[in-house]
């Protein structure tokens, strides 16, 4: 990561990374880059979020490359505490999905009174996910489509 613009980082274990992958990118759509490492190193992949980066790397590796921390990551499921608030495009499409997948989903989408389309859902490591789409509200409370006058 030296000489990129990712001043801050954090890093997650996952149970397997083709499949957070598949999660971040296919079904969110969020700028997920593949690592390019180098022989010997865990393989990983990296959310750039403008300055702070979401880090997954396969839990294996992590005890691997860290055996101290082989009990540590057996002990607590993944996820517990964590949050992770994403703006996205389609809501809908990606609430579809998720339904599609048997994804479990904490709150379904909900068009909230203060201007966002929202719903919760878990990745497929239990990492609690809030997802939200901005939307346009009338005065009448409904929500504005992009052709109608507010």
């Amino acid at each position: 990561m030296k000489g990129s613009r990712i001043r801050h980082s954090i890093q997650l274990s996952v149970s397997d990374l083709a499949v957070t992958e598949a999660f971040y990118a296919g079904i969110l759509e969020l700028p997920v880059q593949r690592s390019f490492t180098p022989s010997g190193a865990p393989d990983h992949i990296l959310v750039d979020m403008g300055g702070i980066a979401l880090i997954f790397v396969e839990e294996a590796d992590v005890a691997r490359a860290h055996p101290l921390l082989e009990q540590r990551l057996g002990i607590f499921p993944h996820g517990i505490g964590v949050t992770f608030h994403f703006e996205v495009k389609d809501i809908e499409g990606i609430s579809d999905a998720i339904m599609q997948e048997d994804m479990e989903i904490l709150y379904p989408l909900e068009i909230k009174p203060y201007g966002i389309k929202e719903m919760w859902c878990f990745d497929p490591d239990g990492y609690l996910v809030v997802l939200d789409e901005p939307v346009e509200i009338s005065a009448a409370g409904r929500v504005v489509k992009k052709s109608e006058p507010i």
